[in-house]
């Protein structure tokens, strides 16, 4: 069985998703226990005690979800639909200071005016960073005010260097590997998760090009989480696995004796106005209670990786991981049997 280095998977002949690889441990472990590995990263500025952020989806990141994750030592963004926007920058600044904001293409400098001195943190919500538009919006808001800015998404990094030259701080990759995303089904776009990020991390490092590097979608629990970083991603973010929390926006609904809550894509239906295409789509979580018990098995995992790995931070991680790519039925014996 062959042992990939990051460099050496990056020029594998298929395209990869998560499932497709596991972390290999090669050295005996100096680590005596998971709680010494630590977690912290530095991002846009901010110091992290867990390198999770949240996407900005309707049903995921409101003001609630945002101000406890900020707790919890992790970052939310604030979504861009409804009123959530408009109600964040009319109100308090000392109710509500959160340090990142999700806006459209059609965000004026009025209203990223009334938020500036509440965030530091703009993400330019598209499906599609490798565009005119984003490019032109980025330089705008850069003109404007000194916000770090965030696009998204990408699914390689060959216009990397086009995104930083329009000011762009960080970049969101992933492109239709979201649970409630069809882009891929309905546009034929898109490749594996674990590929765009290696392809993006891989023109990073060539190029020597200054992006921080956000893995978008596909992560289903804390091992992809860990995976993810260990490619090379500066930040997992998370849809899913924050859905169906008690912060994220949205009643909580009894059927069949099981709570749930909404969950949906930022472009399904219920979020997209009559006429527009449709690329996500819209379903029901199970009830999770508290996002801070999410969090933790998310700190618990990746800890543990670590410590297998013989890493004491993300950093060592990234610089020495190794993986296999799996079989099919390699992945299939690997998962918990009832």
């Amino acid at each position: 069985m062959k042992l990939y280095t990051r460099e050496e998977l990056n020029t594998y002949p298929l395209s990869l998703t998560y499932d497709d690889l596991s972390l290999v441990p090669t050295e005996i472990s100096r680590i005596k226990s998971r709680t010494e590995p630590v977690t912290k990263v530095r991002f846009l500025g901010y110091d992290l005690g867990l390198p999770v952020i949240s996407s900005p989806m309707d049903t995921v990141s409101g003001i609630n979800m945002c101000n406890e994750l900020d707790r919890l030592g992790c970052l939310g963004i604030l979504n861009r639909f409804d009123s959530s926007l408009k109600e964040f920058s009319s109100t308090s600044l000392k109710d509500n200071k959160i340090k990142a904001a999700a806006v459209s293409l059609k965000t004026d400098e009025e209203l990223l005016s009334g938020i500036r001195e509440k965030c530091d943190i703009i993400c330019i919500d598209t499906a599609n960073a490798s565009n005119n538009e984003v490019l032109s919006k980025c330089e705008e808001i850069k003109s404007w005010f000194d916000f770090k800015v965030i696009v998204g998404n990408i699914a390689n990094g060959l216009m990397l260097q086009q995104l930083v030259d329009a000011g762009a701080d960080a970049v969101r990759v992933g492109i239709g590997g979201g649970s409630v995303c069809t882009t891929s089904i309905q546009t034929g776009i898109g490749i594996g998760q674990a590929s765009s990020v290696l392809d993006v991390v891989q023109q990073r490092q060539e190029k020597k090009i200054n992006i921080s590097v956000i893995a978008d979608g596909g992560i289903k629990s804390p091992g992809d989480a860990a995976k993810a970083l260990a490619l090379g991603a500066d930040v997992v973010m998370l849809g899913r696995m924050l859905a169906g929390t008690k912060e994220t926006p949205g009643e909580i609904i009894k059927y069949n004796d099981q709570l749930w809550k909404k969950y949906r894509g930022s472009a399904s239906f219920g979020v997209k106005m009559k006429g527009e295409f449709i690329e996500g789509e819209e379903t029901m979580v199970a009830y999770k209670g508290a996002v801070g018990n999410v969090i933790n098995s998310i700190s618990d995992g990746l800890r543990s990786a670590l410590s297998y790995m013989n890493c004491m931070t993300i950093a060592e991680l990234q610089q020495k991981a190794a993986f296999a790519v799996l079989s099919n039925s390699s992945f299939l014996e690997r998962l918990p049997k009832k």
